[in-house]
This record gives structure tokens, C-alpha cells and sequence, in this order.
């Protein structure tokens, strides 16, 4: 599903020497990702810190829309200063390309960490969910609406530390007034159901998706799921989705209940992530929690993480053809 964002090109290549982006950054040969329209180059600063940097080009094919909306990723990730969410370093705007220094986060993706765990209980996840709400919360207080999380987004900055977690990709996120927003926009499986309603919109949508994300952190799979796009969002919309026993057993009755208080249809009823924040899963003792053993969770969603690994690739396969053609550039 898409949304007007700046996902918008870039083929990576040098800059121009006498540019200022190129005077502090010296791009290696590294490429560290290919989106839809950009691509993320590994690089150095003169100062020797490693950096991500997002080079988009100026090519022709940006629409006016894309680049408003590159304007305000930089805005938002320039107004915030939190522990977990990534940091934007530098932006320029110079005559061939768009250049943003970001974070970089060499820690991977956080579901690809917890599936080489070889054991995992509910105070693990508990921590994880807090940190991202807490990250949340500080986002929709600010007014910002980040409106694509998902597994892809939420990053390590360390190999080594399993909790130094951030949120990534702000490309779709965008400063809101209430329920002022109506564009089409996520990615199946985690979109809101007053987006497919075509209903106007606001931070709440973000609510809906951390609970599809905590849905997957505690049972391993995603609550909503179908090939078929329509049969999804039909299921999205009624929040159509069930707790297995079979995999929903060992989860405490208090995690079950956060999760139905944000998979809520009515975004008005829906928890906020400061509301979350205060649910009483999180006054639960540690040690209740840890003795909750997750290893079938383990075990589900290492499948389900091969599945959606899968689907990138295969996404990445045909971008990667549509670049060799020039469709996109």
C-alpha cells in the first residue's frame, strides 16, 4: 500500500568533490539497502564516524509531492531527540542529489535478533513492547504520526546489546492536528482499519499497527493474515483475529488484554501509547513473567520471519530488474 512519501530515487554514485555533503562525508562502497526509489550507502565522516546516508537523486523522476514530502521526513527527524528513535546527522540539498546522514544501526533488524535466540520468555517481550510504546508516546505528544510501523522498522544499534532498539523510517511520517489525515497509506497486515475505511485519520493509526506488532512479539505470527489483499482488509476491518491456544496458552491474560485494547476498530476506544504505557501488564513482577516460556513463540515466528524475509527478497528481485531496465530512474 503506498503513500506519499520520499521514497524517491537515488542511484548512490559520488558527489561532486567541491560539494559540501562530499567535504564531510566520504562515501564507501558499501550499499547497505535499496529502497523503492532510494538507495543507502555506507559512509565516513571526517570526523571518523560511520554513518547511513540515503542518496537520492534529482534525476527528473521526483514529483513535486515527493519532494514536500522528503522536506518533511528531515523536519520531523530533525525536531525529535529520543534514545530510540534513529538520528538524522545531516541533510543536502545539492544539484545532482539529496543527501541524509543518518544513524547508523549495525545491529539489524530486532525480529532477526530475537529468532536467533535460543530462549525467549514474556519479560523479554515485555521490555521490547515498553520500548517502543515509550518511543511512541514521545512521538504523538510532539504531534507525529509515523504511519508505517512494522517488524522492517524497529532496528539494533549494536550487534551486541538486544535492547538499544530504534525506530527507523521516517518516510511516511508527517506532523498531525487531531484526526486531519487521509491518505492511503502502510503496509498490509499492520494498517489501520479507518485507513481502509478511507476515514480521516490521525496518531491512533500508529496504536493499531504496535498492537499487531506486540500480537506478533508474544505469539509469533501476525493476528491478520491473507494472500489475498481484499480477505485481508476485510478481516483488518472487523479486527477479525483470534488468540490460538495452541500458541496462546503460555501468555499471560494481562498481555492478552493489552492487545485486544489496542486491535480496537473504533480509534477513539483505542489505547494510546500513554495509556498503554499504564496498563497493568506492566506492574507485574518480573519473575512471574520470566518463568512465561515463550519457546513455541520462538518456534512460530522463526517461520514466519523466513516468510516475510522471503517476500523481501522477492521484492527486492523485481525493484532490482525494474533498476537494471531504468524503470525507475
Amino acid at each position: 500500500m503506498g503513500c506519499g512519501g520520499s521514497k524517491a530515487g537515488g542511484s548512490g554514485e559520488r558527489a561532486d568533490a567541491n560539494s559540501e555533503f562530499a567535504r564531510k562525508y566520504n562515501l564507501d562502497d558499501k550499499e547497505l539497502g535499496t529502497g523503492a526509489f532510494s538507495r543507502v550507502i555506507l559512509a565516513t565522516s571526517n570526523e571518523g564516524t560511520k554513518v547511513a546516508v540515503k542518496c537520492i537523486s534529482k534525476n527528473g523522476e521526483l514529483k513535486q509531492e515527493d519532494i514536500d514530502s522528503l522536506h518533511e521526513e528531515v523536519a520531523v527527524l530533525r525536531s525529535v531527540d529520543h534514545p530510540n528513535i534513529v538520528k538524522l546527522y545531516d541533510f543536502f540539498d545539492e544539484k545532482r542529489y539529496y543527501y541524509m546522514a543518518i544513524e547508523l544501526m549495525e545491529g539489524g533488524e530486532l525480529f532477526e535478533r530475537i529468532v536467533k535466540k535460543t530462549f525467549y520468555n514474556e519479560m523479554d517481550a515485555r521490555g521490547l513492547v515498553r520500548i517502543l510504546l515509550d518511543a511512541l508516546a514521545y512521538l504523538h505528544h510532539r504531534g507525529i504520526v509515523h504511519r508505517d510501523l512494522k517488524p522492517e522498522n524497529l532496528l539494533l544499534k549494536s550487534p551486541f546489546n538486544d535492547f538499544d532498539i530504534k525506530l527507523a523510517d521516517f518516510g511516511f511520517a508527517k506532523k498531525v492536528e487531531g484526526k486531519s489525515l487521509d491518505t492511503q497509506c502502510g503496509t498490509p497486515g499492520y494498517v489501520a482499519p479507518e485507513i481502509l475505511k478511507g476515514k480521516k485519520y490521525g496518531t491512533a493509526v500508529d496504536m493499531w499497527s504496535c498492537g499487531v506488532i506486540v500480537y506478533i512479539l508474544l505469539g509469533g505470527y501476525p493476528p491478520f493474515h491473507d494472500d489475498n489483499h481484499a480477505v485481508l482488509y476485510r478481516k483488518i476491518k472487523a479486527a477479525d483475529y483470534a488468540f490460538d491456544p495452541q500458541y496462546w496458552d503460555q501468555v499471560s491474560d494481562d498481555a492478552k488484554d493489552l492487545i485486544k485494547k489496542m486491535l480496537v476498530v473504533d480509534p477513539d476506544k483505542r489505547l494510546t501509547a500513554s495509556q498503554a504505557l499504564r496498563h497493568p501488564w506492566f506492574m507485574v513482577g518480573d519473575h512471574e513473567l520470566i518463568s512465561r516460556n515463550l519457546a513455541k513463540t520462538l518456534d512460530t515466528m522463526k517461520k514466519f520471519n523466513a516468510r516475510r524475509k522471503f517476500k523481501g527478497k522477492v521484492k527486492g528481485i523485481i525493484l532490482a530488474n525494474k533498476l537494471a531496465k531504468g524503470d525507475l530512474f
